[in-house]
């Protein structure tokens, strides 16, 4: 029997058809020479929403036996942090060790940081809580770098990482924008002993105490002593998903989040979709979006059109206007404050985590991005990037700029010339 090939449908669909092993191992081997180690046994869960991650988060501490690390930005004083932190006093009692580390810049930053005297209230019920780098006079040989991560390991078996700090608004949204949308993960398997290893650098680096020892690299987790009642990986490649770890640490690796960014870029073949919330851009970035868009990867950018930071939104019109006339589809996120940091190649692999495009999280910050090497979990964000686009967002346009008013125009070329700095 004659198979007949209907042409224009086998092209439209090849974007979705598995890439090839050898061009994920190309891939992964260009990767693993700027720095990142892989791993192949591994899940991945994805959280779109405050609600859906705190709420297993909360499950995942409640089943703690060994020990809890938690490396955040910040923790906000607020109902959330405070149920957390009156939880984790419960596994103290248990005989769980609890470490905690946070940012002091980013303490200090929110309109609710945890004060001297609540941190006390806070160490008398025995969790281990510090902050990097203490802001001290002149305060402001502090500012860089921060530590910008989001790190949580669970009894050496699970890890959580993204966008997400410790807030009530990652639930409520705030006023002044409306919902808070974020993207944050929790992973199983060999990847999690590379966050453990990180946070404990950290930790040594922090309070001078070496923490080490077997019972924290317990190997992979699932299927037996996995912790249960948790949202699960119900992908295709759940246990065997390939994942590297993007760790930028000033002096060690201050290139890898930067480089990694480029090199998935340059390697698109027909898609790039792309959500970040600071998109203030460098050059060497900005360059390879537009080489993409000349050799016919359809490059797709979600920016919010409104933020947390007063000028952001004016610096990321310029350059979000630069790549629209070069290209490239964007479109103004109007349902709130998108803080997700995600972008997805070819439908095939994706790139998420803490870090920005901005100067900060490109130059200075500590930061932790994990690539994962799989299609079905790419699909799983592009769900989110979709969706959104469609209900959502309004695409940047000539007409849609030309309403804007004069002065935010003006604002968008004189601020622009700040974005090295912030």
């Amino acid at each position: 029997m004659k198979i007949r090939i209907h042409l224009p449908l086998f092209l439209s669909l090849l974007p979705f058809l598995p890439l090839s092993a050898d061009r994920y191992d190309a891939i992964r081997q260009q990767l693993e020479q700027e720095g990142i180690n892989f791993t192949h046994n591994n899940s991945i869960t994805f959280f779109d929403n405050g609600k859906d991650k705190f709420n297993d988060l909360f499950k995942a501490v409640r089943q703690a036996k060994h020990s809890i690390h938690m490396e955040y930005f910040n923790f906000r004083d607020d109902s959330i942090a405070n149920s957390l932190f009156s939880l984790l006093a419960e596994k103290v009692k248990e005989g769980v060790e609890v470490r905690l580390l946070y940012d002091d810049f980013g303490n200090a930053s929110n309109n609710q940081p945890i004060r001297k005297q609540r941190l006390k209230e806070i160490r008398s019920t025995g969790i281990k809580i510090y902050p990097f780098d203490p802001i001290v006079f002149p305060w402001v040989n502090h500012i860089i770098p921060r530590d910008h991560r989001k790190i949580v390991i669970i009894d050496g078996k699970s890890a959580y990482s993204g966008g997400m700090n410790v807030a009530d608004y990652y639930i409520n949204g705030k006023k002044e924008f409306g919902g808070w949308h974020d993207v944050h993960y929790r992973i199983e398997g060999d990847a999690v002993a590379h966050y453990q290893g990180i946070f404990l650098r950290m930790w040594q680096k922090v309070t001078g105490e070496n923490i080490h020892g077997p019972q924290y690299y317990p190997g992979e987790s699932f299927p037996h002593n996995a912790l249960k009642g948790l949202q699960t990986d119900t992908t295709t490649s759940a246990r065997h998903k390939t994942i590297g770890i993007a760790n930028r640490e000033p002096k060690t690796s201050p290139k890898i989040i930067r480089h990694t960014f480029i090199s998935l870029i340059n390697s698109a073949r027909e898609s790039i979709q792309l959500i970040n919330p600071y998109f203030t851009l460098n050059r060497p970035i900005r360059k390879a979006l537009k080489e993409a868009i000349k050799r016919g990867v359809k490059v797709e950018i979600m920016v919010s059109e409104k933020s947390d930071i007063p000028i952001t939104p004016r610096i990321v019109d310029y350059q979000a206007r630069k790549l629209m006339k070069a290209g490239a589809n964007v479109y103004f996120y109007q349902g709130g404050f998108h803080h997700s940091k995600i972008m997805m190649i070819d439908n095939a692999y994706c790139f998420a985590g803490s870090a920005n495009l901005d100067s900060r999280s490109l130059r200075c910050d500590y930061e932790i991005n994990a690539v994962v090497l799989d299609a079905p979990s790419t699909q799983e964000l592009q769900h989110i990037f979709v969706r959104d686009r469609d209900h959502h967002c309004v695409p940047l346009t000539d007409e849609y700029w030309k309403k804007r008013p004069k002065s935010q125009k003006f604002q968008s070329w004189l601020y622009q010339l700040l974005a090295p700095f912030v």
